[in-house]
This record gives structure tokens, sequence and C-alpha cells, in this order.
């Protein structure tokens, strides 16, 4: 229940997976939450928390001081920002903030356009996934300058455990690529795990068990069982594919360096629907 009301209005566009829980969690924080929906239905994710629904990107960002957008790829923050008329009806000195997952270069593009309108840009993408966004427990990264982060810092603060401030415009994107990245190569090396103890016949489920509980313990060991199951295993592949890709057009200009780290990210998503079948 709301026990205060915070003077800055707060738009979202976005109610997806993690979106609607986080604009839940801003609303129930005592913000004045205004939404908008390309489907009217994707509303009903809203039901039971104070909102106001508008008819397009562009009602929605004249009203709003703070605009926070969680769309699934980088043309569609573009489409609404643009086409959709966010940008142009934003007020000067109001705030867009990308919580999505896309490239640094976008976020420097969203500065750039912004600027124009008088408007601030944040890169601040979460890392959690539904569960996270649910319990108000996500980890924002953000980019930006830090006058305006300090002024969304409480509409973060309404989901997240943890806000990182990792730099300038482009650094939020980043960190959650090499977080993203991270993950996937200690899948990769816990699948190098399971075939070395196959070939010492060390029982699996007892070494999975003493590996969760000791210093070589992971998050990508953590997931598989809880978030990660055989069920949802080859959807999650799909998706960290995805992200290998952005993460690959992010460091493409460090050439070589990065080149075996990558490869080694990206076997372990295509890793993880047999790993989710042996680790319970």
């Amino acid at each position: 229940m709301t026990t205060n009301r915070h003077t800055a209005t707060v738009g979202f566009i976005g109610l997806g997976d993690q979106g609607a829980p986080i604009a839940r969690a801003i609303s129930e924080a005592g913000f004045e939450l205004h939404a908008w929906a390309r489907k009217a239905r994707s509303l009903d994710a809203l039901d039971g928390v104070r909102y106001v629904a508008h008819e397009s990107p562009a009602e929605l960002g004249a009203f709003s001081d703070i605009v926070g957008v969680c769309l699934n790829v980088d043309d569609n923050v573009r489409e609404v920002m643009t086409r959709g008329g966010l940008l142009a009806a934003m007020r000067p000195g109001s705030v867009l903030v990308n919580h999505g997952t896309g490239l640094p270069a976008f976020a420097l593009e969203m500065t750039r356009l912004a600027k124009e309108y008088g408007v601030e840009v944040l890169d601040a993408p979460v890392s959690g996934g539904h569960a996270g966004a649910v319990a108000k427990t996500l980890v924002t990264l953000v980019g930006g300058e830090p006058a305006v982060i300090d002024r969304c810092r409480p509409v973060f603060n309404s989901f997240s455990s943890k806000v990182a401030v990792m730099g300038g415009a482009g650094t939020g994107q980043m960190a959650k690529l090499i977080n993203n990245a991270l993950l996937m190569a200690n899948q990769e090396n816990l699948r190098d795990m399971l075939a070395i103890a196959d070939g010492m016949r060390v029982e699996i489920s007892a070494l999975v068990d003493v590996l969760r509980a000791g210093t070589s313990s992971s998050r990508a060991l953590q997931l598989l069982g809880s978030a990660v199951t055989s069920e949802n295993a080859d959807h999650l592949r799909e998706m960290q594919l995805v992200d290998m890709d952005i993460f690959a057009d992010a460091v493409h200009d460090l050439g070589d360096s990065a080149a075996d780290f990558t490869n080694r990210a990206v076997l372990g998503a295509k890793a993880l629907p047999e790993l989710a079948a042996r680790i319970h």
C-alpha cells in the first residue's frame, strides 16, 4: 500500500515480462504513473495500481517528468521516440530512460536526438529477470550525467535492490552486456565441468550440491533448476544468443582481444538446454 506521494510524474512504455512489474512498483512507491501500450490489453498488467492511460506516446510524454521505456530492441525504442512523437512532446528538462538492453552506440544516438529537444537521456538496463522485477530486487546499471541520475534515483529505487552508476552515456548498456556475457561464459565452464566429472565417474547431483554450497558457486549454477528449467531453456537460449549478437557488435572494434571470450559465451548460451537437462 502506498504510504507517500512523489512530485515527479513518471511515464512508462513497455509492459512486458520485466516492464509491467517495474511500472507497478513505480506506482506502488507513490509516483503518479502514466502508461501507454500499443495493444490496449497490455494495460491489464497494471490492474490494481493507480495509473493514467494515454492514447499515444506523444500524449504520455507531454504529461511526464521522467519517461521509462522497456522495449525488446533498439529499433522499437527509436520508433517510439521519433515516429511515435515521444521526444517532440516531452518538455525541455524532462528525462527519457531506456531500461531495455541494447547497443551502447544507440544510447549515444538517443542522447544526440534528445538534445535537440532539451531532453536528458539515461541508459539504465536492468538485471534480474521477471522474478527480480516482481520482487523489486533488480540491479539497475546506469549510464549518463550524474545530476540526471540523482533526479531519477528515487524512481529506480522503487524496483531495484542496487542502482549502479557505470559512467557516461552508453556505459550502462555496456555493463549489462558484460554481465550477460559473463553469465553465458560461466555456463560453458559448467559444461566443461560436467564433461570432466563424467570422465572421472563423479556423481553429478552430489557434485552440484557441493559446488552450489562452496567457493566455486556462480549465478549460472544457482539459476539452473530454479529460473532455468528444461521447459524454458530453449527459449532462454534464443534470448541469450540475441544478447550475444548485441555484445559482439558492441565489442567489434576490440578485434581479437574480445573474440575468445565472445566465442566462449556463445557456446555457453548454446549449452543451456543441455545444462538444464542435467542440473536440477
